[in-house]
């Protein structure tokens, strides 16, 4: 596919259920490669119910909405086949898994979502991908014969999550509060990850409640979620302002507004 291939993700009133509670509550959204989308919201507000839904947890309900990922319907697709269709998630906890080094796991992961037809990725074409983009992530070499993030400390397991979006080069990647429980060094090597990705034939989502990851990924767009809504949108302005004033002084706003009509 040709490296100036456009791709969109079109989510449309999207309403997502959790155990019969609604959660996500009509939902627009649109991100498209080239672009880096920043969501925003403090705690319950739906971001992380949002993020596995798109990727099609099954504890998650899609109760109505589409979401489209260039034309194709994403909520008639198994997990596997959203991840071959381009569509990534970087996990806020990532699970560990006893027994496959890091290396086998993202071996048969870039067979499973970049080979296709049945062609998989040479040894020597997957070590020599490895080693440049452990590289970008100021990884050692010795991290690729771990066990998959047993041990790991927080910024491991999110700079292999990293290493993952890296080496499988989705179409559209959402990012899931990858920066929770990092410090300044671990988040501007994250940002390295998405911003070496930046161009024409990839798009970013990127999930947090916080402003200073925007800072070293710039966002194109902010939009902030409440109560299951995108409530507000703007540029990179917007993530400085809720930094500064907080999430209440933008739900008063909204009241406020609320009253005025």
């Amino acid at each position: 596919m040709s490296e100036q291939t456009r791709h969109e993700l079109r989510i449309v009133d999207l309403h997502v259920n959790v155990d019969d509670k609604p959660i996500v509550k009509g939902l627009t959204l649109t991100v498209r490669s080239g672009e880096v989308h920043g969501l925003m919201g403090p705690n319950g507000s739906g971001k992380t119910t949002l993020a596995f839904a798109l990727m099609g947890h099954p504890r998650y309900t899609i109760e109505s909405g589409q979401v489209l990922l260039d034309g194709e319907d994403v909520l008639s697709m198994s997990p596997d086949e959203r991840a071959r269709k381009g569509l990534f998630l970087a996990f806020q906890y990532p699970a560990e898994v006893q027994g496959v080094t890091v290396a086998s796991f993202l071996r048969t992961a870039v067979n499973a979502v970049r080979g296709g037809d049945g062609k998989e990725v040479s040894i020597a074409e997957f070590q020599r991908l490895l080693r440049e983009k452990m590289e970008l992530l100021e990884m050692d070499r010795s991290f690729a014969g771990r066990y998959l993030n047993e041990g790991f400390s927080g910024g491991e397991k999110k700079r292999n999550e990293m290493l993952q979006m890296a080496i499988l080069q989705p179409r559209i990647a959402v990012l899931d509060e990858t920066d929770s429980g990092l410090d300044i060094d671990a988040i501007k090597i994250v940002a390295r990850a998405v911003n070496s990705l930046r161009g024409p034939g990839f798009g970013a989502l990127i999930i947090t409640h916080y402003q200073r990851i925007l800072r070293y990924i710039e966002p194109d767009y902010v939009h902030v979620m409440m109560d299951g809504r995108i409530v507000r949108s703007g540029g990179k302005e917007l993530a400085e302002e809720l930094e500064e004033k907080g999430y209440e002084w933008l739900r008063q706003q909204l009241a406020d507004q609320s009253v005025a009509r």
